[in-house]
């Protein structure tokens, strides 16, 4: 299980995943989910993924490489005229990688299944986030729905949607992902440290801010401590049941 989360601000677009796959709880190990396509100043594209992870790392290569020689690589995704032949090229190769991985039938529901966040900015058009699912067909946001979550999305959504303002600063969403994942990691051991952080500014047509935030990050310690605090505060401060 896995737990990203793709937001959209004024701003920009904001990127948060964790890094935490496992096999049963005594095969736990840590893979960057989070992949980046950059040619500054024309575009960047940013994908996470959720799922079956054979699935989803081949799904990555697959964009990577398209049988060129090691020599004259140059993935696809930097080569697409819009955000939206590019999700579509997303969506194809989930489909033709599903396809391939299941030769039995099995269908993208089952094993195999892997979803994905896709958003990003080619010049001459808005940052735009989509949403691709198993099948390969895929949503985009909008001002009704300005973020997605993939993976293990229960426990951060509410928080999300109760604090979420598109006007809000970079440090005000950080914020707002950082007590979504924190609510997430103490529900479910199988969303973990470390988390991977990414802002695409709006027209800036080139990766901002890009952490790493692990155990020791000395913020998500105090983000994680006093959300804690002020849920017990709060909690004190309610009106006891009249009864």
């Amino acid at each position: 299980m896995t737990y990203c989360v793709g937001l959209k601000i004024d701003r920009g677009l904001v990127f948060m995943s964790d890094t935490r796959t496992n096999a049963g709880m005594d095969s736990i190990s840590t893979f960057k989910k989070m992949h980046v396509w950059e040619q500054p100043g024309e575009r960047v594209i940013v994908l996470m993924s959720a799922g079956n992870l054979a699935t989803t790392q081949a799904v990555v290569s697959l964009l990577d490489e398209r049988n060129k020689a090691a020599s004259d690589r140059h993935p696809k995704l930097l080569e697409t005229p819009s955000m939206y032949q590019t999700v579509r090229l997303v969506g194809d190769t989930v489909k033709e990688v599903i396809e391939h991985a299941s030769p039995n039938g099995d269908k993208a529901d089952s094993y195999f299944n892997a979803s994905f966040i896709l958003g990003g900015q080619i010049m001459g058009s808005p940052p735009r986030l989509f949403m691709i699912y198993p099948e390969g067909n895929f949503i985009e946001s909008t001002d009704d729905t300005p973020f997605f979550q993939i993976g293990e999305t229960k426990y951060g959504k509410p928080i999300i949607i109760r604090a979420y303002d598109r006007t809000m600063s970079l440090a005000e969403t950080v914020k707002l992902l950082l007590v979504s994942f924190d609510s997430t990691l103490k529900s479910n051991l199988s969303v973990g440290l470390p988390l991977d952080l990414l802002f695409l500014e709006q027209d800036a047509l080139r990766v901002g801010l890009n952490r790493r935030i692990g155990h020791d990050d000395p913020y998500y310690r105090t983000i994680s401590d006093g959300w804690s605090k002020a849920l017990k505060i709060a909690f004190s401060n309610l009106p006891d049941f009249p009864g």
